[in-house]
């Protein structure tokens, strides 16, 4: 009889989190995706304008890995208003050779959390300077301070300036952080200040206007633009994209579409048809990364199924382990 292990939130949080094995399960899954033929179909995407809802369903499947998830992702981000997580969402974990389903891990984003973070410490691993130590990170919420958490896995961060458009929420993500961390940590008004000699830049915001212009940048920063996962949002000014030194994307078939590099096509300032490096093939070593100490980066991270596939994986690998979950017979 079939059997399949029901994972809750809390379960998950007892055997995963951020940490440098999460870091190379993504990054593993960045390299099979480009040395591999991983099957990932595009974005599914259900928006939802009237309470600022948007739903994503990602998938993939890669060979030589036992099983695939599937994952639905709703984002509401006027749920703070209530009371309520701006994101949550599950991921179905079926297996690779009969399709029976093999996990359901009731995760309410958290996993998407950690692999987002994770993502973004593959990024700064690859392409920021080996000497980062300064980073500001745009945006207040739980990812702000994941990204915090994952570039200090991979670079000695010192330092971190939290800039958000509410200063209660970020000097709370400051403080908050640099208990938690036990780096210097504080929240900074001005965006171009907070720029300012930061090593690493990272952005972690819904915003559909550009936070983060071209002008405030220096030789040898890198940047990782996560937020851009929808056509209509837009961290990154345009004129950057087109005059970083390195251009990386997690997928260039998506951000072709709705990543940073998509305002940069409209905007007319960078062929629809050109060619970029994949963050997959910098891990793989196909494609350079930072040429130079002075070149400034940018990696464009809208989100993949392939790393949804890669976290669930290691999810139910940990929770069998452990012995953990509920098994329900169907």
């Amino acid at each position: 009889m079939p059997k399949m292990t029901i994972l809750t939130e809390t379960d998950l949080r007892g055997i995963v989190w951020l940490d440098l094995d999460a870091v190379a399960c993504v990054e593993n899954a960045f390299r099979a995706l480009a040395t591999l033929p991983v099957a990932m179909p595009p974005i599914l995407r259900l928006d939802i304008p009237e309470h600022r809802g948007e739903v994503d369903v990602k998938t993939a499947y890669v060979p030589g890995i036992d099983g695939f998830a599937i994952k639905i992702s709703p984002g509401f981000f006027d749920n703070p208003k209530l009371g309520l997580p701006s994101v949550n969402g599950m991921m179905v974990l079926l297996s690779s050779r009969t399709g029976l389903v093999e996990a359901l891990l009731l995760d309410n984003g958290y996993l998407t959390d950690v692999r987002t973070a994770a993502a973004g410490a593959v990024a700064a691993k690859h392409l920021s300077r080996e000497d980062a130590s300064v980073t500001a990170i745009f945006g207040a919420g739980v990812q702000a301070g994941l990204q915090l958490e994952a570039l200090t896995l991979v670079r000695p961060i010192r330092e971190a300036r939290i800039w958000a458009r509410d200063m209660v929420k970020a000097e709370a993500a400051a403080a908050a952080l640099r208990e938690r961390l036990g780096i210097i940590v504080r929240a900074e008004s001005d965006p171009q200040k907070a720029v300012a000699g930061a090593d690493v830049i990272v952005t972690t915001t819904p915003s559909e206007t550009p936070i983060l212009k071209a002008e405030w940048l220096s030789p040898g920063q890198h940047i990782t633009a996560m937020g851009s996962d929808a056509e209509h949002k837009n961290e990154i000014e345009p004129a950057l994209v087109a005059t970083a030194g390195l251009y990386v994307a997690d997928s260039l078939r998506q951000t072709r579409r709705l990543g940073e590099l998509h305002h940069a096509i409209k905007a007319g300032l960078v062929a629809a048809e050109a060619e970029f490096a994949e963050l997959g093939q910098v891990v793989a070593g196909q494609r350079a990364g930072r040429s130079s100490p002075s070149q400034i980066t940018l990696a464009d991270l809208t989100g993949t199924g392939v790393q949804d596939t890669a976290i669930a994986t290691l999810a139910r690998n940990r929770a069998l382990a452990a012995h953990a979950g509920t098994i329900f017979e169907s």
